[in-house]
């Protein structure tokens, strides 16, 4: 059964007050960007409750999925993935976009064909995983095992 949602609150975060990401964009929630990049967060003076968060992560989360399904290069992969995995790759499209996903062109090839250690390697071998090194050992391991060991008494 998939974890994303809790996953994805792990490796995001919740902030009810809008807050600047490592990127510079404001964001707010789950990792929610709401304006662009190097915008003055005086701009943004409300706050999310975690009620209307999760149920944002909820909607957001489901249509990431169809955009995924939708991508014939992940749906490959996808279709080799038991639910940990597809949740890795659910976390990855939801961090940088399902066309950042997509750029990941030989690990979804490495997937596609059942090579879940070369797609582990693969993953470690980008820049995604120098930005956000121990979301990307987690994620790479949970893809090398098929397993949500990684995350016990985390999520």
């Amino acid at each position: 059964m998939s974890q994303i949602i809790q996953i994805l609150n792990f490796e995001e975060g919740y902030r009810e007050k809008p807050y600047r990401d490592t990127e510079g964009y404001p964001t707010v929630a789950c990792g929610v960007k709401i304006g662009p990049k190097g915008a003055d967060l005086s701009n943004y003076t409300f706050t999310v409750p975690r009620t209307v968060g999760d149920a944002w992560l909820q909607v957001f989360t489901d249509a990431l999925i169809s955009s995924c399904k939708n991508n014939p290069t992940i749906y490959a992969a996808m279709k080799q993935c038991n639910p940990a995995r597809a949740d890795v790759l659910y976390s990855m499209a939801y961090q940088m976009g399902v066309a950042g996903l997509a750029g990941f062109k030989n690990t979804l090839s490495m997937i596609a064909a059942g090579n879940f250690s070369g797609a582990s390697t693969g993953m470690l071998n980008s820049q995604w995983a120098r930005q956000t090194p121990k979301r990307a050992q987690r994620h790479a391991e949970v893809m090398r095992s098929g397993s949500y060991d990684i995350y016990k008494g985390k999520i």
